[in-house]
């Protein structure tokens, strides 16, 4: 978007490492993956990136949505095999390395899905295995109409464990373990009947479509979409009765917001919505 169209201030853009880009506009925290020669690979300093990154967000008030994009090609090839390949052979500490790897790797995905601001995957390309992972990590995803996706690790000898753990969170069980089992490419219309992303575009429509959800979340209470994401993953855990118990519960605490109060008398009086005050 144009800023000196919208009016806007034009946007801020920082570094991490050169990996990973951040730019900030209206509310929106555009991070890029800069990695292109790898296919965006989750190498060690991607993670760490990552997890820095979304740990600075999490603390940023002034951010209200985060749309992830690649600024190459393709979305993310997963892990890094070519660095991991070089550790399999050390005697001194193989096995803890690729412990500690897919556990940093699982806190960096945990982060997403902890964030208080809602994450959009935006992909074009591939987004297969640690890659594929990310996308069922994020809140909302759009895809270019030339994606495809896959949890190929079963094809060279590595079953996608720890991306199945998003991927069955989004799929049914045996849709998740089709894709598992056979390792299959699949093209962005299936996975959206599927439901692992939720709109597929052209690649030329891609950035529109994303900014613009991303601007409606930007529109609402930051009170009410902060708490509605934190409940909407915590009582997906929990049995029926329970979960009907909490979700109760943290409507009568979103009730008391000010935020809510203001919201609640402009409808009854048929008023513009306030301005969000995120209290």
């Amino acid at each position: 978007m144009n800023s000196a169209m919208t009016g806007s201030p034009p946007p801020t853009a920082t570094k991490t490492e050169d990996l990973l880009l951040r730019e900030d506009q209206g509310g929106i925290a555009t991070l890029t993956l800069n990695a292109p020669r790898s296919i965006n690979a989750l190498s060690e300093d991607m993670l760490a990136a990552l997890i820095t990154m979304f740990d600075d967000i999490a603390a940023d008030r002034s951010v209200k949505v985060v749309i992830l994009r690649t600024g190459g090609k393709h979305f993310c090839a997963g892990h890094n095999l070519k660095e991991m390949s070089e550790r399999r052979s050390d005697p001194d500490g193989g096995f803890q390395y690729f412990q500690d790897l897919f556990a940093t790797c699982s806190a960096m995905m945990l982060r997403v899905v902890r964030l208080p601001q809602p994450v959009i995957a935006e992909v074009r390309g591939i987004a297969t295995a640690a890659g594929c992972q990310l996308v069922a990590s994020c809140d909302l995803a759009v895809a270019a109409d030339n994606a495809t996706f896959a949890t190929s690790g079963v094809n060279i000898g590595l079953f996608c464990s720890t991306p199945m753990v998003a991927l069955s969170r989004n799929l049914s069980r045996k849709q998740a373990m089709e894709m598992l089992l056979l390792g299959e490419f699949l093209p962005a219309e299936q996975v959206h009947a599927l439901g692992l992303i939720n709109r597929v575009v052209s690649d030329a429509d891609l950035e529109t479509t994303s900014r613009e959800m991303a601007e409606m979340i930007v529109a609402k209470s930051p009170v009410a979409v902060r708490v509605g994401k934190e409940a909407f993953y915590r009582q997906a855990e929990m049995p029926l009765e329970e979960a009907y118990a909490y979700a109760g519960r943290v409507m009568a605490e979103n009730m008391m917001a000010r935020d809510t109060e203001a919201g609640i008398n402009a409808f009854i009086n048929k008023d513009h919505m306030p301005e969000w005050t995120g209290e």
